[in-house]
């Protein structure tokens, strides 16, 4: 496949400096954060070298997606990966770094399938919408739309399961 002219070397600069920055917190918030930096350096290699396959407008969702292949081989290697990595202070003003830093939310969040999991960290955490959403995980629109209704549903009962009495 030939590599469109616009995804030239100012293109994937500029996709570095808009999608970097998200894409660092997506492994920040999802491996030990010593190895976020290099997780989030693997998936812009593939991007650089995969810059063909890369959608016009799509970019972040291709992104995510291609980070969570690389995510499953880092930790198919075996090393250890911490449910939540949560730093000396704590951003008040950020719901993430709250969540991960909630007993009762990380209980939650890990009574629920990976699948459920990452569907709703897609949407809560990186922000994506439905068509984003369905681009990451390589389904439809309609079928994204259901998968993230069915997780938030599941995710309430596995809520209302872990309230305090």
């Amino acid at each position: 496949m030939s590599v469109p002219a616009q995804h030239d070397a100012p293109w994937f600069e500029s996709m570095v400096r808009e999608h970097g920055p998200a894409l660092y917190r997506y492994f920040v918030r999802r491996a030990p954060r010593d190895d976020a930096e290099d997780l989030a350096a693997d998936v812009l290699a593939v991007a650089w070298r995969r810059r063909a396959d890369v959608p016009e407008g799509a970019e972040l969702p291709w992104l995510y997606r291609t980070a969570g292949f690389v995510l499953a081989n880092h930790r198919r290697k075996g090393r250890p990966v911490p449910v939540g990595d949560v730093p000396d202070e704590i951003d008040e003003s950020d719901p993430a770094t709250l969540a991960v830093a909630d007993e009762q939310v990380r209980d939650v969040l890990a009574a629920l399938s990976p699948r459920d999991r990452r569907i709703l960290l897609l949407g809560a955490w990186e922000g994506l919408n439905g068509a984003e959403l369905a681009e990451v995980l390589g389904i439809s629109r309609g079928g994204a739309d259901a998968a993230l209704s069915r997780a938030r549903a599941r995710l309430q009962d596995a809520w209302a399961a872990h309230a305090p009495a």
